[in-house]
């Protein structure tokens, strides 16, 4: 291949022809209140060898935030022997697709840059982290193997500044001058950085909020309208700006807000907008109805803000911006502007690079991409041994077509098990059901029959997925049951020691079966890697459950707690939780009842086939004799509690409000420094019970506070039971694939009169804070998805709809995608896991922060509960306005999201507000 070498001689490279407009001015930017500069004159030839010594100057003087930047990583010219391919000059044909290398910076939006650029680019990106590989790796993919056509760095929590928080990044944008490169957020802050301008704080940060954007009519910016009224509004997510008084010649501002201000999600649809909540109104009002003091931006900021740079003689675009935001107008025409850019780029300098590209080497390197989005990646891994290369791809396209060919056996289930995990042994499961129509509603309801089939002895070692809130068909199905059959068991998992961080996923696995044998395991690579190992060694007819309108037909049910993150990612799990880590049984018999036509059905699974069926035939019996004695849903059941004399006190805090307040400033510096753009800070009430009805709380519980994703819990081994009236899901699969979550993030309590409360109703969905909570979490989840779903499937059919419950009012989106056929339901699990609107974002940071910040464990809380059905599909809920009962302690967990416009005392109250329906249930009670 050709030998150029990036050094002295590269000022004979020609300069990548560029679009701009000559009488185009600087408009008043942050960092530069009172100067117009002209563009650049027609001639932008630099010569790179010169250009590389001042970058190095520049780069040197700037004061690194956190640490000193690694010698890998200071600016510099490539040394070494990779070379770029020969610029020639003959014209090229357009490419059938192009092939991205995406370089994630731990940011929680770059699967939605990823589902972007899959539709747009008609092939995937390969994404890899930034210190996965070394520059080596990065050199020997993008010149010896010709694996890519360009480049896009995403953003990411921290600075440029910092070695930790860009890796490999400056050094990409620095020495590969002649790929194109597209930066988001922290990589256009890169770009800037790495020619040496200075990357200071905002005048405020502006988080989950949008501005209306101009722009020079550069190519990036190709078909998309310009400035005030234009429609070209963007979603920022950003607390440091590029000081545009710092920039060299060689970088162009390309776009900057066209006001001073930002705005909420709602005031960009102004005419959807009631006069009385319209800018000046409600916007300043604290407590009940609020926002914070700062409306619109706080204080006025005196300059417009630099939201974009290109450079003069690279093809490389900065965007401070998120294009891939549900919320961003003409997000798409700027990542399909960048593909045209990238395709032109290689026909007018590298023709025969078209005929070069390696297709076979850009497949092996998707197939390692998409194994590492299930299991822990170790930092600083190199994915490839460039030596080996050839076997490596080899090894890897079998692998592909292995698992592309679906092989079915069992009548529909895919075969993965011999594939996968040939040591399990594969387990045939048989369904038998009846139905008994309208039921429900002559037996008095779920609560009866609960109580009747499963009620007694303390209802020990009993699971109830209970739709107790149905109105508006938030839910349909309740699902109950007990110690069951011969393939009942128990799983109980409980994290390692949490100070040796090799151990990090690892745990110990107690299992009960059902004659009451308990073996424990230790298991080496996790919980949930378990847990998918099992549900894979299941075969099954799907004639069996034809006809049942649910997807939950047996298999496991229980809990996931909060500190599974260490199998999602996480770093580590700085708290011990008191309660196991995760606990599920596996059901084989239970009771459904279908609350849209009042059916009841009865499902029991066995191993095998066997025509008798005794617990369908008994459950049946004990149905039909209720009946007789019914009645109705709505009485208050007869409940004694037992009490003691630790019963009297009120539930008591971990932390006081001035400790929480002050937790809340933390939050916030955080914030303002870059570190996230949104903290979901927790804490816990307690409170001595004693001894007492568990069941008895639970069902005056969802009485005082029905919800669509309420569950009980009981773990007699564990001393455990679980109240939960969550109004959350976390996320669902169905039979056909579909996956969906619904994050809340907005909440506010329900007035005391009908116009009162329509007035709060109200306040809460124009909220610009809730907007902004909610939009943040909402792009998340789409990341989410989208690391598991089909490119161009992710999708937000609902946006900040506010729902209202028997306490609060919520802001609820729903975010859908149909999940890709390589992956299984724990994948989707751990790729979302746990709920983004208890941890914030970017989520890896985010739960690394507040592991710092909160002084106990979340436990259960936080988590999951719900079900992992034997056919794949699962349903799972945020476990939120839930009491714990352990040991005769109850808890509750309660907090907030905390964003730039948050205000400390009003998220004290916002968290407190939370635990009222819980533990005034639990004082009624006692």
């Amino acid at each position: 291949m050709g030998s150029l070498r990036l050094s002295s001689n590269l000022h004979h490279h020609q300069p990548w022809p560029i679009q701009y407009q000559p009488t185009t001015t600087y408009p008043f930017v942050e960092g530069l209140p009172c100067t117009n500069k002209n563009m650049l004159e027609s001639e932008l030839f630099v010569k790179v060898d010169n250009f590389n010594n001042k970058d190095k100057n520049r780069a040197s003087n700037h004061d690194a935030r956190k640490l000193v930047m690694s010698s890998n990583l200071m600016p510099q010219p490539l040394k070494g022997s990779y070379v770029g391919k020969k610029h020639l000059q003959e014209p090229g044909q357009k490419l059938e697709f192009v092939r991205t290398l995406l370089i994630d910076n731990y940011d929680s939006y770059t699967y939605n840059i990823y589902q972007e650029l899959s539709v747009i680019n008609g092939l995937p990106p390969v994404v890899v982290r930034n210190d996965e590989l070394t520059w080596k790796d990065i050199c020997y993919y993008l010149y010896e193997e010709n694996a890519f056509d360009n480049v896009v760095i995403s953003p990411g929590p921290g600075s440029p500044t910092c070695p930790a928080d860009i890796g490999i990044c400056l050094q990409v944008l620095l020495d590969c001058w002649d790929i194109p490169i597209l930066g988001v957020c922290l990589g256009h802050q890169a770009l800037a950085y790495v020619h040496g301008s200075k990357v200071v704080h905002a005048s405020e940060p502006v988080h989950g909020r949008l501005s209306e954007i101009e722009h020079n009519g550069c190519r990036l910016f190709n078909d998309i309208p310009s400035g005030h009224n234009s429609g070209f509004k963007v979603v920022r997510y950003h607390s440091l700006v590029v000081d545009v008084e710092s920039l060299p010649d060689e970088l162009i501002p390309i776009a900057w807000t066209s006001s001073v201000d930002a705005l909420s999600f709602l005031e960009t649809h102004k005419s959807d907008v009631p006069s009385e909540f319209a800018a000046g109104s409600f916007s300043t009002k604290l407590k009940n109805g609020s926002y914070s003091p700062f409306s619109h931006s706080g204080k006025l900021q005196s300059e417009k803000v630099l939201m974009g740079i290109m450079h003069s003689t690279r093809p490389h675009y900065g965007l401070q911006f998120h294009p891939e935001s549900i919320a961003t107008f003409h997000g798409r025409q700027i990542f399909k502007n960048f593909r045209e850019i990238t395709e032109e780029y290689w026909r007018s300098s590298r023709a025969s690079f078209l005929q070069e590209r390696n297709f076979d080497y850009t497949a092996c390197v998707q197939i390692p991409h998409v194994s590492r989005l299930f299991t822990e990646v170790p930092r600083h891994r190199q994915l490839v041994n460039n030596a080996d290369g050839q076997l490596y791809r080899k090894a890897f396209r079998s692998n592909l077509l292995k698992n592309s060919e679906g092989n079915r056996s069992c009548s529909g289930m895919v075969d993965m098990v011999n594939l996968l995990h040939p040591s399990n042994g594969v387990k045939y499961l048989k369904l038998k059901w009846k139905r008994f129509k309208n039921l429900a509603g002559q037996v008095g309801g779920a609560k009866n029959i609960f109580c009747e089939l499963y009620g007694h002895h303390k209802a020990e070692n009993t699971f109830w997925l209970d739709s107790s809130s149905i109105e508006k068909r938030r839910a349909r199905f309740s699902f109950m049951g007990g110690k069951g059959g011969t393939l009942w068991k128990q799983l109980t998992f409980k994290l390692s020691d949490r100070s040796d961080m090799t151990l990090k996923g690892r745990g110990f696995l107690s299992v009960e079966d059902a004659q009451g044998s308990t073996k424990s395991t230790f298991l080496e690579e996790g919980f949930l890697d378990f847990l998918k190992k099992e549900l894979l060694s299941f075969c099954y007819d799907e004639k069996d459950y034809e006809g049942l309108p649910f997807d939950f037909h047996g298999g496991y049910i229980g809990y996931m707690g909060y500190s599974l993150k260490v199998e999602c990612g996480a770093l580590s799990n700085r708290h011990k939780s008191g309660t196991p880590d995760a606990c599920f049984f596996f059901a084989d018999n239970l009771v459904v009842i279908d609350h849209c036509s009042n059916d009841v059905y009865v499902l029991s699974i066995d191993e095998g086939c066997t025509s008798k069926t005794p617990w369908l035939d008994d459950t049946e019996q004990k149905l039909l004799s209720l009946k007789t004695s019914a009645t109705t849903e709505g009485e208050e059941p007869n409940l004694q509690a037992l009490t003691s004399s630790q019963c009297q006190a009120s539930f008591l805090a971990d932390k006081s409000r001035e400790e929480y307040i002050k937790d809340v400033d933390k939050c916030m510096e955080y914030i303002k420094d870059g570190e996230s753009y949104e903290l979901c800070l927790t804490t816990q009430m307690r409170k001595r019970i004693g001894e007492m009805d568990s069941l008895g709380l639970y069902l005056h519980l969802r009485e005082k506070n029905p919800a669509p994703y309420a569950a009980w819990l009981n773990f007699a081994k564990e001393n455990l039971c679980i109240c939960c009236s969550s109004p959350e899901r976390f996320l669902r699969l169905d039979r056909n694939g579909i996956l969906e979550a619904k994050p809340i993030k907005g909440t506010v309590a329900r007035g005391a009169t009908l116009e009162e409360d329509e007035q709060h109703k109200l306040q809460l969905q124009y909220s610009e804070k809730d907007q902004a909570e909610n939009l943040m979490i909402v792009d998340l989840l789409r990341n989410d998805l989208g690391r598991v779903c089909e490119p161009g499937s992710v999708h937000v059919p609902h946006l900040m709809d506010v729902e209202s419950y028997a306490t609060v009012h919520t802001m609820v989106s729903t975010i859908r995608g149909k999940k890709r056929s390589d992956v299984t339901a724990v994948d989707c699990v751990r790729a979302a896991f746990p709920g983004g609107s208890m941890t914030g974002a970017p989520k890896l940071r985010s739960m690394e922060l507040l592991d710092s910040i909160e002084n106990s464990s979340r436990g259960i809380y936080s988590g999951s509960i719900g079900f992992f059905s034997y056919n794949q599909t699962f349903d799972l809920n945020i476990v939120i306005r839930t009491v714990v009962i352990h040991e005769g302690e109850a808890s509750i967990g309660a907090g907030g999201a905390i964003i730039a416009l948050s205000n400390p005392e009003d998220e004290y109250d916002e968290m407190v507000l939370k635990t009222q329906a819980p533990a005034k249930a639990v004082m009624e009670f006692l």
